[in-house]
């Protein structure tokens, strides 16, 4: 019989998850080791390994936990049962949110995935895709035109292009912040969005 686990045992799961998730980003997954992730965490190499199996496992959760915590974002505003303008600003904002806190989970997620065995890549791909595909869907939800147009997902990805990569220069501790920001990039998003056409696209040769 599978002995029950501690009632820390997720707080600590996470705790660890994240200092893994900062070493990888800021030393490189393939420079990190577990005797390091266990100092950042204050615990022993055999406590590491009672929630991890090795690094890789550790990798694996990492990005695993979080595309699952984009996805139940999106769940949570779509339960709120929003106005599709209502609907989008709010995932706008709270997804910007969300990234304050997950800089180091983000870029473990764009750049050490590719160490990941095909079937855990494929799963964050889908994870990824399905998130895309609900910032499409309120995109559509208001501009029903679009998506004949199949401008849909390029304008998802157009804005999560100002979403994902506020890590590479939006620096803690200075005069703007993920909250300061998140209105400006709902309202840049929007301002683009109202001057975009629903006329299908059509290829290079017969324009």
């Amino acid at each position: 019989m599978a002995r029950p686990r501690a009632a820390t045992f997720d707080d600590q799961r996470t705790q660890i998850l994240a200092a893994a998730a900062r070493l990888f980003a800021t030393r490189g997954y393939t420079a990190t080791t577990m005797h390091a992730v266990a100092a950042a965490c204050g615990v022993r190499k055999p406590t590491l390994y009672h929630y991890v199996r090795d690094k890789h496992d550790l990798l694996a959760q990492i990005s695993a936990d979080h595309v699952a915590r984009l996805e139940a974002l999106v769940a949570a505003v779509q339960a709120e049962r929003l106005a599709p303008e209502a609907r989008l600003r709010t995932l706008i904002r709270r997804f910007m949110l969300a990234y304050a806190d997950a800089e180091h989970a983000h870029r473990v997620l764009t750049e050490d995935v590719k160490f990941l065995a095909p079937a855990e890549q494929q799963a964050v791909l889908d994870g990824q895709r399905r998130v895309v595909a609900a910032f499409a869907q309120s995109i559509v939800a208001l501009r029903p035109e679009l998506r004949a147009a199949q401008l849909a997902t390029p304008l998802a990805m157009l804005l999560f292009g100002m979403i994902n990569w506020t890590f590479t220069w939006l620096k803690a501790g200075g005069a703007l912040t993920h909250e300061t920001l998140a209105p400006v990039v709902e309202q840049l998003f929007f301002g683009g969005l109202s001057a975009v056409r629903g006329a299908a696209a059509q290829p290079a040769a017969a324009r």
